[in-house]
């Protein structure tokens, strides 16, 4: 079921799996986004203006929203902020023809789940919609059990119960996927993992997608961990891993 606001709702024999709030400006493109997100069960509720971008999640309660960054009233980059601002969970996918590395790594630190660059493939995009929404669910279903001992590597402390990364003695903050990120490799010590294993493994991508993702929230992990960020080795020309660590 696809609806722009102010248009009346169509009904739909799909059966919905969620919905999705589209902040796009391009009609072409949101009528293709949500022509392929409606064929797969999806709720699609579509604004072009920027500066409604925040009423709307609050109207809609969405599952995901697909976010772009050249927006009339206000700024993805800034709306993808305040949303962060009131919800960890909620998962943003940052949809741009932008594609340097410093958006990339910008849109990643204000809390995106993910930026899928202009022209994109629909069917990728909605391989990653459904991926980031399989995951938020198991993690809804599956939070980390209380009595679980961090895990320490170098100078950096993960405690996957309560999210929280201690590096020098500090508290970082970390964005969702940049902790899964961690958490993942830091339990797997030892083993180098490619990029596309990674997106496998850690976004739950079945399908080969743009490997920059990883290498974008590599660099961002690293910088915010500081001189602790040296855990997260480069094995050249194959992947990443982290040493193996030792429990607290």
């Amino acid at each position: 079921m696809t609806r722009t606001a102010g248009t009346p709702r169509l009904v739909s024999t799909a059966m919905a799996e969620g919905t999705v709030l589209l902040v796009e400006d391009e009609q072409s493109i949101a009528s293709l986004v949500s022509l392929y997100l409606t064929n797969e069960g999806y709720t699609v509720e579509h604004i072009a203006d920027g500066a409604e971008a925040i009423a709307a999640v609050e109207r809609f309660r969405p599952s995901l929203v697909i976010l772009d960054l050249m927006l009339p009233g206000m700024g993805g980059m800034e709306i993808c902020r305040r949303l962060r601002q009131s919800s960890e969970a909620l998962p943003i996918v940052m949809l741009t023809a932008r594609d340097t590395e410093v958006d990339r790594v910008v849109g990643l630190e204000l809390g995106a789940d993910d930026y899928i660059t202009k022209p994109f493939s629909p069917r990728e995009l909605v391989a990653r919609v459904k991926a980031i929404l399989r995951r938020a669910a198991r993690e809804t279903a599956s939070p980390g059990a209380s009595g679980d001992p961090p895990i320490v590597v170098g100078d950096v402390e993960i405690d996957e119960a309560r999210h929280r990364v201690i590096a020098g003695g500090e508290d970082i903050t970390l964005t969702a996927k940049e902790f899964d990120l961690l958490a993942f490799l830091a339990r797997n010590g030892g083993i180098v993992f490619t990029r596309e294993k990674l997106l496998d493994r850690v976004w739950g991508y079945e399908r080969p997608v743009d490997t920059r993702t990883v290498d974008s929230h590599v660099k961002s992990l690293r910088q915010k961990l500081g001189e602790a960020g040296a855990v997260v080795k480069t094995i050249r020309g194959v992947g990443y891993k982290v040493d193996a660590g030792r429990g607290a």
